[in-house]
């Protein structure tokens, strides 16, 4: 199911591209692209161990992002922190082996993949996070493990004593946005995997989706498309 979204998404990404002019695309990965790290109950329910998904998905997400570059120039950025790829050994809380993280085995495979692909750039940040600016605008793209967004936009411009425009995170597994100020926004956005059993045990489900966002220098955030995979 996931393989199915995942070339769904390439061919309706590519068609926005053609639309669009695009010659640079910019992809965004906020983390949490394997399972089964945080509870127990997980792992019966998972088709692959830990090890073996990460494997599978980082052999499977290199080969994707080479399809792109078939067609169009890409810069890739990818969220180190995500919860559900931390490891927890020995029964430890979140955050006790912060930098232990299997998404490091992921951005691994990737660079080493595509490291001789002239059409293909990955940038990787001291930070774990995702940094970029875009026609003059800041965006910073974070797993999202925050209780207020708006707050998050403004405590990393003060720490990093860098104003930014647009915060966009994961993790709520839907899409939700909201302005903040003048040319600022946060922008949570949708999962892959929509719904599972986790969220229904919650009463609660969402779309698969992804989300492609333009911008323009002077006038910010100008067209997004919400991309359904369902």
């Amino acid at each position: 199911i996931f393989e199915e979204r995942m070339w769904k998404l390439l061919n309706k990404v590519k068609q926005i591209v053609e639309k669009e002019n695009i010659d640079t695309l910019k992809i965004f990965d906020f983390s949490d692209s394997i399972d089964g790290l945080l509870r127990v109950s997980q792992l019966s329910k998972l088709r692959w161990g830990v090890v073996d998904q990460t494997i599978h998905y980082a052999n499977f997400i290199s080969n994707w992002l080479k399809e792109f570059t078939k067609f169009v120039n890409v810069e890739f950025q990818m969220v180190i922190d995500g919860n559900h790829s931390q490891l927890r050994m020995l029964g430890q809380q979140k955050n006790t082996f912060k930098d232990d993280n299997m998404s490091k085995f992921i951005a691994f495979t990737i660079r080493g993949k595509l490291e001789n692909n002239p059409n293909f750039k990955f940038v990787e940040n001291p930070t774990g996070m995702i940094f970029d600016t875009i026609e003059n605008y800041n965006l910073l793209g974070i797993h999202g493990e925050v209780k207020s967004m708006e707050r998050a936009l403004d405590s990393f411009s003060s720490i990093y004593k860098v104003d930014i425009n647009y915060l966009l995170a994961g993790h709520l597994h839907h899409n939700k946005q909201e302005e903040v100020g003048f040319d600022a926004e946060v922008i949570n956005i949708g999962s892959i995997i929509g719904v599972d059993d986790y969220s229904l045990s919650l009463m609660k489900a969402s779309n698969s989706s992804a989300k492609l966002i333009g911008f323009e220098d002077g006038l910010g955030k100008i067209v997004e498309y919400t991309i359904k995979l369902n």
